[in-house]
């Protein structure tokens, strides 16, 4: 009898486990990566989870033309392309643009052409937090067709927010450096960016820009996670000349990808990339632009 007791007791132990029992770090960090906001704590959840994203994206799909909802990955994906352009264009040192909303989205396909969304977003620039609706058109080019999207947007009122004595200053602090500037890690593990290092980290995201307009297509989300380091360089025609490398998140595949630019900027005449490169993943195959 006594021994019947002790195997029950084993038994009923193995199946409640240890109140003690503790998660290995790099297991939590798996469930935080794959959804860092709502983490499933049984096998039953996390199945109804999976099964949640299925559905997400099974419907996604069926609203790849017509009318889209806002708040899915086709309209949000369109959307951030229109503020990769216009970072690209109209931003500084002290100008940014991002996407404050999606309102409207709608897609169809152009034959031989590739795919069309129409979208009524509304626009914040955010070093003056001015929001402003628009109007914008993204052309994806199909497979048989190269190329980058091309973007039609009307914001004019946003366009109109003046940086120009603020970029001026900017210019002119590191056109006249004695010694040139060198920075690393903005922002930093624990996202902090000193005040002074802000606009470099903000003309990054500029420059970035020129990239990830390049990049995007209807299966990627980019933004630009971090300026692993810059070098300013000898001024060239009255440009002040950066090499950056960054890193870019692409939401989609969670993927983190290595760049480096060599670009030239001037409040007159923005910002002009002359080299851009994607580093390979093996960091020890990593070479330096031609910076000559």
């Amino acid at each position: 009898m006594a021994l019947r007791i002790v195997v029950v007791l084993a038994v009923l132990t193995g199946v409640t486990g240890s109140p003690n029992a503790t998660m290995r770090p790099e297991a939590a960090l798996s469930d935080m990566t794959a959804n860092p906001n709502s983490l499933p704590e049984t096998v039953e959840e996390t199945h109804a989870f999976g099964q949640k994203e299925e559905e997400k994206e099974a419907e996604e799909e069926v609203m790849a033309t017509g009318e889209l909802n806002p708040s899915h990955y086709p309209a949000q994906r369109a959307a951030i392309v229109i503020q990769h352009y216009l970072n690209s264009r109209h931003g500084s040192p002290y100008r940014l643009f991002k996407v404050h909303r999606v309102h409207r989205a709608y897609a169809e396909d152009v034959p031989d052409t590739g795919r069309k969304y129409h979208l009524d977003i509304s626009i914040q620039e955010i070093m003056n937090n001015v929001t402003e609706k628009c109007s914008a058109e993204v052309l994806f080019p199909g497979r048989e067709q190269q190329g980058s999207a091309r973007v039609q947007a009307s914001c004019e009122e946003i366009l109109k927010i003046n940086s120009t004595t603020q970029d001026q200053a900017f210019y002119q602090q590191y056109k006249n450096n004695q010694t040139l500037v060198t920075a690393q890690y903005l922002p930093d593990s624990y996202g902090h960016v000193s005040p002074c290092m802000e606009p470099l980290r903000t003309l990054g995201i500029v420059a970035s820009s020129v990239i990830m307009l390049n990049q995007s297509s209807e299966n990627t989300l980019y933004n630009m996670a971090q300026v692993a380091n810059l070098t300013q360089l000898s001024n060239e025609n009255d440009q002040l000349k950066f090499h950056y490398h960054v890193l870019l998140h692409d939401m989609v595949s969670q993927e983190i990808i290595n760049w480096k630019l060599l670009f030239t900027w001037s409040p007159a005449e923005g910002v002009k990339v002359q080299q851009m490169e994607q580093l390979p993943h093996c960091h020890s195959c990593e070479k330096p632009l031609n910076t000559n």
